[in-house]
């Protein structure tokens, strides 16, 4: 079954993250320092480092420490007990029958008590196997949570990934429209030595060049923060440590399929999963419930050891040793609070359930939303790729014409910013195309791909 499959691969991811929880400081610094970065490096390097897939892998570990036959109260309890007690009595003791009066004073009695004693429920109505199903349902979700955790994660620095790619393309192109704006600047102030251009022509070529020069240097403010978000996201502590990203442009994928993607959506869904979890585990509440109206066996048994040394006495000291065991059957008649709890049980069945409905109703939407933004977004992808072709004749056409004198600056200008702004609405349309389609990945379970 594909769900099986899947938390197979689940398994093996997390005791990757066991083996990578083990890796010394060292190599993770190696990693750091590697001279480019992959999306896979950056993702390795975070699944050894983040600390909420670190804290959500723990949490799922407690669970399963959790799960045990002993847990669940399967196994007997076994105690060992001793005591030592004594006595220091004065009594005035008169016989009834002659009246005589007799004393004894500092009367020191010692008793000595050792045992070992065992406790054991045979049968509380299946009490104790619906507990050990709940507790490895729970186990299950532990890890359902650890995958939680692991996808939103692979998500969130994918994306962060391709924004750092899509702040550095834009750093790129920015720095070309600063060229080109020197190279007018340049021809302005030439031909206004000359007497070809007057002061005005100058001026607004030196403000079009110093904004275009404002913009890279914000732009290259945004870069830092996107480097300083991909070392949080890695855990790096040296933050703002310089990073080399190998992919230089934002590859989409062209072989996702609506029908495919739902398919996913319903079957692997790690919230909808945890939805099932939610609804199993109440029922097992139930179960608890009406295990009350079964009766109960427990079996007790022990050895013990008892002795007792008098300070006056027929016997000066007595002991006693030996088995001793015994079985208690009971039903429990009335306790009052059945009823109540087995209606709210009941209910709690009933909400589980209509949150996992509703959960999926909203999985549908969603889902149904980022595939129309998915198909929007390729859309403007082509069409902008064709704009940009456009626009960078137009700006080659302004170019020689501006050189030849044909063209005037504030025309030379527009040419260059059409560009720009072509440029710009281009890398916009990938980068959503990508974001919408880490969502969809993340969305139908197949986050995983990216690793």
């Amino acid at each position: 079954m594909k769900i099986t499959r899947y938390k197979h691969r689940l398994l093996v991811l997390i005791l990757g993250c066991l083996f990578i929880s083990n890796v010394s400081a060292q190599n993770s610094d190696h990693l750091f320092s590697t001279d480019s970065l992959s999306l896979q490096n950056c993702l390795n390097i975070g699944l050894l480092n983040n600390y909420s897939v670190r804290i959500a892998h723990n949490e799922a570990q407690i669970s399963a420490n959790n799960a045990t036959l002993a847990n669940a109260g399967y196994l007997p309890t076994v105690d060992l007990t001793g005591s030592y007690r004594t006595t220091i009595d004065n009594t005035n003791t008169t016989l009834r029958s002659t009246g005589e009066v007799s004393n004894l004073n500092s009367v020191f009695d010692q008793t000595l008590n050792a045992g070992v004693a065992l406790n054991w429920t045979i049968f509380d109505g299946f009490n104790i196997s619906t507990n050990y199903k709940k507790l490895k349902e729970l186990e299950i979700q532990g890890e359902t949570n650890t995958r939680i955790a692991i996808e939103d994660y692979i998500a969130g620095l994918t994306a962060e990934y391709y924004n750092y790619i899509q702040q550095n393309i834009r750093l790129a192109n920015l720095h070309y429209a600063v060229q080109l704006s020197a190279e007018r600047l340049r021809i302005v102030e030439e031909r206004y030595r000359i007497g070809n251009y007057s002061g005005l022509d100058y001026q607004q070529a030196k403000v079009d060049y110093n904004a275009d020069r404002a913009k890279y240097l914000k732009q290259q403010e945004a870069l830092q923060s996107s480097v300083i978000n991909l070392n949080e996201w890695m855990a790096n502590k040296q933050v703002d440590a310089p990073l080399l990203i190998k992919d230089t442009l934002i590859i989409l994928k062209d072989e996702l399929q609506y029908d495919y993607l739902l398919e996913g959506t319903l079957a692997t869904n790690a919230y909808l999963l945890k939805a099932d979890q939610n609804t199993a585990i109440a029922q097992m509440d139930y179960k608890k419930v009406l295990s009350r109206n079964y009766p109960y066996i427990n079996l007790n048994a022990g050895y013990g050891y008892t002795f007792n040394k008098y300070d006056v006495n027929a016997n000066s000291r007595r002991s006693n040793y030996g088995f001793n065991g015994g079985v208690t059957v009971g039903f429990n008649l009335y306790d009052g609070n059945r009823r109540r709890e087995k209606r709210n049980a009941n209910i709690t069945i009933r909400n589980t359930q209509l949150r996992r409905d509703e959960l999926e109703q909203a999985l549908r939407a969603d889902l149904s939303n980022l595939w129309q933004s998915y198909l929007n977004n390729i859309s403007l992808v082509t069409l902008e790729r064709q704009n940009l072709v456009t626009a960078k004749e137009n700006c080659s056409i302004a170019m020689e014409r501006y050189l030849l004198g044909n063209l005037s600056g504030i025309e030379m200008r527009e040419a260059q910013k059409s560009l720009l702004d072509a440029e710009e609405r281009l890398l916009t349309a990938e980068y959503n195309t990508k974001l919408c389609e880490i969502s969809l990945q993340l969305i139908s379970g197949k986050i995983l791909s990216y690793l």
